[in-house]
């Protein structure tokens, strides 16, 4: 590990190897069900949840907030928390069953649960601000302004927003998409929606 904190971190590699522990392979293998090939594994405390409830119920937001509906792909899960980091949103709020704090979910996110706020929540416990839903039916997302309080909701990966959050919705939003086209990836969506955002204005088609 040490050697690859070395080469890839070298700013970090002196507090790492004051942190390192070794242990016997038995251990190891139990502690991590899938070994990585390197044979390195990292133990790390979730993100503050006090922090994380500062951003997301601040009473002034300056980047919207994403929601995930129910998602099933802990990969998408992460890949999601990754786009938001980069970008600059406020955070990413799942509801369900999903844990958006799963290894493979903070894997797929490059780490990146520690720069913004990732929690889960029950869908009556969203923040304040207008609420954004991703639906077929909605209106044309180019002809649309994203303001900086929003919360952007997308549905599971294969149905789509329940009936439940589609009622709850201020504004339904639909992506640019040919007829020939049945749905893009959830992270995609996402992308798509934050890109827009940062635009600041409705884009002239």
């Amino acid at each position: 590990m040490l050697g690859h904190a070395a080469e890839l971190a070298p700013d970090l590699s002196a507090e790492l190897a004051a942190r390192a522990e070794s242990v016997a392979p038995e251990t190891l293998r139990g502690l991590v069900p899938r070994l990585h090939p390197t044979s390195t594994a990292a133990l790390a405390e979730r993100r503050d949840p006090a922090a994380n409830r500062q951003a997301l119920y601040g009473s002034s937001r300056a980047a919207p907030i994403v929601v995930l509906e129910d998602p099933r792909h802990l990969g998408n899960v992460g890949a999601v928390v990754r786009l938001a980091a980069g970008i600059g949103a406020t955070g990413v709020l799942t509801t369900g069953t999903t844990d958006p704090w799963h290894p493979s979910a903070v894997r797929g996110g490059a780490g990146l649960h520690y720069a913004t706020a990732v929690e889960r929540l029950a869908l009556d416990a969203l923040p304040d601000g207008p609420l954004y839903v991703l639906d077929p039916e909605g209106a044309e997302l180019r002809d649309t302004h994203l303001p900086d309080d929003a919360l952007l909701a997308f549905g599971t990966e294969r149905h789509g927003v329940s009936d439940q959050l589609r009622a709850r919705a201020d504004h339904l939003l639909a992506l640019p998409m040919r007829p020939q086209v049945s749905s893009y990836n959830l992270a995609t969506s996402v992308a798509m929606t934050l890109y827009h955002w940062t635009t600041g204005t409705r884009t002239p088609r």
